[in-house]
């Protein structure tokens, strides 16, 4: 009796064959949207449909029927703290993006008003970046010099700005928000790593008191210009920074042993610069080589339209730019405020968060405001003074435009040391070196595409780092589909499961069979690999038996429940696979294959090529028949003996 005669008890069912516009169309939509944002549109009349449709793209309109006093009084005392950490915030970031500290308040007014009708977020507070400031200095400082040209570089920041915006908002719409996905957790650990640490160095000009700085960032380059300049260190501006810095890391720290002291941590920078304002003007210290701020103009942020530019020659730096720290932005800020959403257990809508940062990027590039974005330390204020709702942006908002009005004047006496000191406590927390060895006990790769992105930025450049990362990842990527994982499956004793044996080591093999498990989809990229490795494995496993005196091998067991798919590489290379057991005298099985294998192995005519009984729903199945023909063929040669013997 051949395997062909042994029928499985579970027929592999053939689903019907869709159209070819249907099933199109369903894979499009799964693609694009797999939360079917759509569904609640369904069986409701015109009106209905436009409100919700309203609510779907402006969700302000969806919880603020339900706002509460209670909500707004939270939201009031965690939007006056944030807006203590914006300003010292905003000036510092300006001064690091080498834009007048102006437009680092500007950008703490406008934008999160937008993203408090537009987000999904309720606790995201939205502002400028450290990482982004450094990289618009980095990119646009090499096409347009800020000192010599301060005008032409505020317009080619604004430019860069609105790009950033447009690229946001159209993957939103489009629901490509796939692409940020290439930018993995572990590239962007190292690279905000290595961004944190250029942050850092940047800053002992301030510190030092120095006028002359690099613009490079690498940390070759910083070091030679800081050691350059040594008789041109200021004491009084190093003795004011430390002092500064020492303060901030006091507070930072104690906020992380004592949960008590948060509120000390929060108003620390504010409390930094009025402390340091205060010494600067009744010591006179800007005398004596401390550098200050000086005068900020009153009022709010001026329409900034006509100073987009859009034409040449600095157009392809201005996209170039936008889209980077559009992706940097937009990394940051989703993953931010996915943490924080797991938090209180609610869910943000990824492509309405694109919308919404696209929009108020656009809007505040037209209003004199730089990249804005979701940053973790400003969002970790929010929390934990304890918001409600993105109303907490709102009252920011409303607090800036009170010291835009009233306020700026004072901020004249700011000593630039502080902002230093304060921008180095912001992002000294982005070094995770914790991170970074738990990615080497968790995954090596993982770890090799952290470290090379954080040298990359620190050795090379900002860009450097940047393509490093994705370069990594994609050949991560790539290994993993290319180079896909097979192994041998055994019987876990007592039972009809099968698993893999060097998972289990327990788990014993099939006299006669081997039974291969394959773990990924098969196509034109790989399918050579995995014929030759199947090939190795064959080769192997005959070795094996033949020098310890076992069961002839006879079946070859594909269990194929891993293959979500296969082109007509795939299949070719099976039909080769085929050929080359039956060659070695040997019966090819499939156990459990998906709908869309089984689909075009039966378009392609393989399963009418090696009959539709080679196929089982399970791998129990598939060794079960396999085990009663090897006995029945021994059955009949014990016969043959005997009737031969008589």
């Amino acid at each position: 009796m051949g395997i062909e005669e042994i029928e499985s008890p579970h027929r592999v069912a053939i689903p019907p064959t869709k159209p070819f516009l249907v099933s199109l169309g369903a894979n499009l939509k799964e693609t694009f949207f797999p939360d079917d944002p759509f569904k609640q549109f369904k069986n409701q009349p015109i009106g209905a449909q436009i409100l919700l449709w309203l609510k779907y793209f402006i969700p302000f309109l969806e919880w603020a029927p339900r706002y509460t006093f209670n909500f707004f009084k939270a939201d009031l005392v965690a939007g006056i703290t944030i807006a203590s950490l914006a300003v010292p915030q905003g000036i510092s970031y300006a001064n690091l993006a080498t834009i007048p500290p102006i437009i680092g308040l500007y950008s703490s007014f406008v934008p999160p008003l937008i993203y408090a009708m537009l987000g999904s977020s309720r606790d995201l507070a939205v502002g400028t970046v450290a990482v982004v400031s450094l990289l618009i200095s980095a990119l646009l400082g090499k096409e347009v010099s800020p000192v010599e040209h301060p005008n032409e570089y505020v317009q080619l920041v604004f430019t860069a700005t609105f790009f950033a915006g447009a690229f946001q908002a159209s993957l939103g719409f489009l629901r490509l928000g796939v692409i940020v996905d290439f930018l993995s957790h572990a590239a962007i650990v190292g690279f905000m790593g290595g961004a944190a640490t250029v942050v850092c160095l940047q800053q002992l000009k301030g510190i030092m008191g120095l006028v002359h700085f690099t613009h490079e960032t690498d940390v070759v380059s910083v070091t030679r210009s800081l050691f350059s300049q040594i008789h041109q260190w200021r004491w009084q501006s190093v003795v004011l920074g430390c002092s500064f810095l020492f303060f901030l890391l006091l507070t930072r720290y104690l906020s992380k042993k004592k949960p008590i002291f948060f509120w000390i941590n929060a108003l620390a920078p504010l409390l930094s610069i009025i402390l340091g304002s205060l010494l600067v003007y009744f010591t006179h210290a800007e005398r004596h080589g401390v550098q200050v701020i000086g005068l900020l103009k009153k009022g709010l942020n001026p329409l900034s339209v006509s100073d987009l530019v859009f034409g040449p020659p600095h157009l392809p730096i201005a996209i170039k730019t936008g889209i980077i720290i559009g992706i940097i932005g937009l990394a940051e800020g989703v993953a931010v405020g996915r943490s924080f959403a797991t938090l209180k257990n609610y869910h943000i809508d990824g492509n309405k968060e694109m919308i919404a940062f696209g929009m108020m990027n656009i809007v505040g590039s037209c209003t004199s405001c730089y990249l804005t974005a979701g940053p973790f330390s400003r969002t970790a204020v929010n929390f934990n003074a304890g918001c409600k709702t993105a109303v907490s942006n709102i009252v920011m908002a409303m607090s800036l435009m009170l010291t835009l009005l009233f306020l700026t004047p004072f901020f004249r006496y700011t000593p630039l040391a502080v902002l230093s000191s304060i921008i180095i406590t912001a992002v000294i927390g982005l070094i995770n070196y914790e991170e970074v060895i738990h990615l080497w006990k968790i995954d090596k790769f993982d770890f090799v595409v952290c470290v090379g992105a954080y040298i990359g930025v620190v050795f090379g450049s900002i860009e450097t780092g940047l393509i490093v990362a994705i370069t990594i990842s994609l050949l991560r990527v790539l290994l993993v589909t290319a180079r896909p994982r097979t192994s041998i499956l055994g019987n876990i004793p007592n039972s009809t499961i099968y698993r893999s044996i060097d998972q289990y080591p327990t788990a014993n093999r099939v006299p006669g069979a081997l039974i291969l498990q394959l773990e990924a989809p098969i196509y034109f990229a790989n399918s050579n690999y995995v014929r030759e490795r199947l090939s190795r494995w064959i080769t192997d496993e005959e070795k094996r038996i033949k020098s310890s005196g076992l069961t002839s091998l006879q079946y070859i067991i594909l269990d194929v429940s891993g293959v979500s798919s296969i082109d007509s590489s795939g299949i070719s290379m099976l039909e080769e696979v085929n050929k080359s057991t039956e060659k070695r005298g040997l019966t090819l099985l499939l156990a459990n294959p998906r709908s869309e294998v089984i689909k075009k192995l039966n378009v392609s005519k393989f399963i009418e090529a090696i009959g539709h009984e080679r196929f089982y729903l399970t791998v129990g199945e598939a060794v079960t028949a396999c085990n009663l023909k090897l006995h029945t063929c021994k059955a009949n040669h014990v016969g043959a003996e005997l009737d031969s013997t008589v």
